[in-house]
């Protein structure tokens, strides 16, 4: 069957595809509860061992708790409403920023003996690196999905106005 302008199933079809991830946006939501709870741990870890520390190790846990409150505050709100939404941007932005910034930080909390792990906060860190790091993977697969519609879509609209409006040639043979 050729499908006419008439017929906006195949259009529909393509434009009310969900793309957003369940599996991705339940770990979003176990992570905005985790957060707080690794938030206290870890601020309470930093006063019992803040007097054993070293003056730069104090300076540098202090400023990577303050960051990393900050960067997971704007990654979660990123990471909802580009799943959500489907807002590849935001999404894309959540992506980067569990990438580039909160692994590396949380992965230096965990791996960084001169810091005085204690086993709490190993425990929470672990916890947390492995949310980051399902989230990593699972915010790619959906970022690719988001992308493939969104060009599908244009692709689509693309055709369309090309049926609409002809090109004229610009040569006429007479």
């Amino acid at each position: 069957m050729v499908q006419t302008r008439s017929d906006k199933s195949f259009c529909l079809s393509t434009d009310s595809e969900i793309v957003s991830s369940l599996p991705l946006q339940m770990s979003l939501y176990f992570n905005v509860y985790f957060f707080p709870f690794w938030w206290l741990s870890s601020v309470v870890m930093l006063q019992l061992k803040y007097a054993v520390l070293s003056d730069y190790y104090k300076f540098i846990l202090v400023t990577v708790m303050i960051l990393a409150s900050l960067i997971e505050i704007i990654r979660l709100y990123l990471g909802y409403i580009g799943n959500l939404q489907e807002k590849v941007p935001e999404l894309a932005g959540f992506w980067l920023l569990t990438l580039l910034l909160q692994l590396p930080i949380i992965l230096f909390l965990l791996c960084n003996e001169g810091l005085k792990i204690l086993p709490l906060e190993r425990s929470v860190n672990i916890i947390f690196a492995l949310f980051l790091i399902f989230q990593v993977i699972a915010a790619s697969a959906t970022l690719k999905r988001m992308v493939n519609k969104l060009a599908t879509h244009f692709r689509l609209n693309e055709f369309d106005r090309l049926e609409e409006h002809p090109v004229r040639e610009f040569y006429s043979l007479s």
